[in-house]
């Protein structure tokens, strides 16, 4: 196809699209928001395969009439069923698919994937009310790649966008996978588990020659054992010090 660009375009977010591609008026999005643009629209009009069980109809309209539709179907990611059970390993006690797709779509899709909880029909503002509603379980880790997905990913405790996906959604979620494996969010969980446990060992190195050493310094044992802190023996220390939180964190290399 000899593709034209259009003259000017216009979003509605989780609905479709509307501008001007070669001087004609079009329309691109869901059946019932290309039918609110047409002037008149007859029964005819509408596709005998609107309810395509598994699949995502995208309707088109040119000068406000009824042009055609498109069938879209989704297949899942490689690993995916072994990702949710790796996650499900790590604690996650909750799975929730949430997206603009329909029903029918939606439920073919988790099929079998042992979802909590299946929710289509998501407008962007209604996929904020869901990640609200989850937090009602625990904290929220939203995973997105779509300009529809941007507010929920900034809406939730975590949001993890694709690297493949769009920019909107990169610059509101909190982490990216940069290749857009899904699995990334497996070891993105493992690495911030890891670096909050190594954080909390550098503290302890961070605290325990002080700890040790500023009692000694002060002279608590000299009346008793007649012992004072060397200076050379407390720049040593503060060195140690610094040298164990920074090797230590040098362990997070290997995870």
């Amino acid at each position: 196809l000899t593709l034209a660009m259009p003259e000017e375009a216009e979003e509605t977010p989780g609905e479709g699209l509307s501008g001007s591609v070669a001087g004609r008026a079009v329309v691109v999005g869901g059946y019932d928001f290309v039918l609110s643009h047409l002037g008149g629209c007859r029964a005819a009009d509408a596709p005998a395969h609107r309810k395509a069980a598994g699949a995502m109809l995208v309707s088109v309209a040119i000068d406000e009439r009824y042009a055609g539709s498109i069938l879209l179907t989704d297949r899942l990611r490689d690993g995916t069923k072994a990702l949710l059970a790796s996650l499900r390993t790590q604690g996650i006690t909750r799975l929730v698919l949430a997206t603009g797709d329909r029903e029918a779509v939606a439920q073919g899709i988790a099929s079998g994937l042992g979802l909590d909880r299946v929710v289509a029909d998501l407008t962007p503002s209604r996929k904020i009310d869901i990640v609200k509603q989850e937090r009602s379980h625990g904290p929220v880790m939203m995973v997105g790649d779509g300009v529809n997905d941007a507010p929920a990913l900034a809406a939730a405790d975590v949001g993890i966008a694709m690297g493949t996906g769009t920019d909107v959604a990169m610059e509101s979620a909190g982490v990216t996978l940069l290749k857009g494996d899904l699995t990334g969010i497996v070891r993105a969980r493992r690495l911030s588990q890891a670096v909050m446990r190594n954080i909390r060992q550098n503290l302890f190195f961070a605290f325990i020659y002080n700890a040790l050493g500023v009692p000694v310094a002060a002279g608590v044992l000299f009346p008793f054992c007649g012992i004072l802190l060397s200076p050379i023996i407390a720049a040593a220390a503060m060195a140690l010090s610094s040298v164990s939180v920074i090797g230590n964190a040098i362990r997070l290399r290997t995870v």
